[in-house]
């Protein structure tokens, strides 16, 4: 059983990467899909409850927030895994620029989350943790995280 957990500002390629390298095998929990905490909760519970593998693809931009998630995957047995998507401001208002409708992130919304970003680490409690770059070439580079 795995929980992954994203943790980045807005636009820094987070539901993208989940596209391509966990769509197939792990669910998503997203408030971008399920709009409320509660539903939220209730289907990581679901999860949980059920041992199925799943993505965890929000902000979380504190500890406190990605706790959440650690300690109850913690307590069912789950292997943790966090991926921090390391992205500056700029390039994050750029991919937000080519964004329309719901998905376009008002860029004090960008700005707020920054403030409040804390890069995760071991201390955490993650069995594993990663930091996700994205490359000129559309790639990404993935880095263990001491």
């Amino acid at each position: 059983m795995q929980a992954i957990i994203f943790c980045g500002i807005q636009a820094s390629g987070k539901s993208t990467y989940y596209k391509e390298h966990f769509f197939n095998s792990h669910m998503r929990i997203s408030l971008d899909l399920l709009r409320t905490r509660n539903r939220e909760r209730l289907f990581l519970e679901d999860c949980l409850r059920t041992k199925m593998r799943f993505v965890v693809d929000n902000t979380n931009p504190t500890i406190a927030e990605r706790q959440n998630y650690i300690s109850l995957a913690k307590a069912m047995r789950y292997e943790v895994i966090g991926y921090f998507f390391d992205s500056s401001v700029k390039e994050a208002l750029l991919r937000n620029s080519q964004r329309s409708g719901r998905f376009l992130i008002p860029e004090k919304g960008i700005y707020g989350t920054q403030k409040r970003l804390q890069r995760p680490t071991m201390e955490e409690g993650y069995d594993q943790l990663y930091r996700v770059s994205l490359q000129a070439d559309g790639g990404y580079l993935v880095q263990p995280l001491p």
